[in-house]
């Protein structure tokens, strides 16, 4: 490459070790007609996505 001419390599990380940040549990223990709920205290879901990584390459002139 020239000496006026510039590349550049990025790679961006998100959740690196993949780690699990669990949401709230369900917080309901009984629905409104007095019924047990079944899934009552159970984690449905995470806070935070999956491991992501994001590469680029820039050239600059």
């Amino acid at each position: 490459m020239r000496e006026n001419t510039l590349l550049q390599f990025r790679a961006e990380f998100y959740n690196l070790f993949n780690r699990a940040n669990f949401g709230v549990p369900v917080t309901n223990l009984f629905d409104r007609f007095g019924n047990r709920v079944p899934n009552a205290g159970e984690i449905t879901s995470t806070r935070t996505p999956a491991r992501q990584i994001q590469l680029a390459l820039k050239l600059v002139f």
